[in-house]
């Protein structure tokens, strides 16, 4: 992972916690939260790209306030990058897009991802592909609000996580 300060393409990334980063306490059972898991993963994925990595908060999402919202909006808001990758718990992953999509950050794109399953569970998450999948839409959409979730892209307010399955849909199943 290097970090890039000039104003060339670079991706800034705010961590704020959730499954994704959490880890497994073996004597409790607890999942806990210790430090973000993102620089080792950059590096495990042979990441060449240009990334700063910035802890805002470690939150479960179910336990996430507007003012943690706004936390998040104030950084992507001050942030020179036009490319914005936010790792997120996916329970109100879908309400803080809507929250940043209504701040109307011109020109910035920015995508949330998250996992169903952490990262320190090792093969059996799905967080790493999430990463990779939700980095590489930072860089190719157009700007506005996305959640990366499953290889799939969605628009913020076209998005629901299907609590039956684990997986994150389309509300409206017409291709646009």
């Amino acid at each position: 992972m290097s970090v890039y300060k000039r104003d060339d393409f670079w991706v800034q990334v705010f961590v704020t916690g959730g499954t994704f980063d959490k880890d497994y306490n073996y004597i409790s059972g607890e999942l806990y939260f210790k430090d973000t898991h993102l620089p080792g993963m950059f590096k495990r994925g042979r990441s060449t790209l240009l990334t700063d990595v910035k802890t805002l908060m470690m939150v479960d999402s179910l336990e996430m306030t507007d003012a943690d919202r706004q936390i998040i909006a104030y950084n992507c808001d001050r942030s020179k990058s036009r490319h914005i990758l936010i790792t997120h718990g996916t329970d109100r992953m879908v309400q803080t897009a809507k929250f940043l999509a209504q701040r109307k950050f011109a020109d910035k794109t920015i995508v949330l991802t998250g996992a169903m399953i952490p990262y320190a569970f090792g093969n059996s998450s799905d967080g790493f592909f999430n990463l990779g999948s939700a980095i590489a839409f930072t860089q190719c959409k157009p700007p506005g609000v996305y959640i990366s979730m499953n290889g799939r892209c969605f628009d913020w307010d076209n998005v629901r996580k299907n609590k039956s399955t684990g997986f994150f849909e389309e509300l409206d199943s017409d291709p646009k």
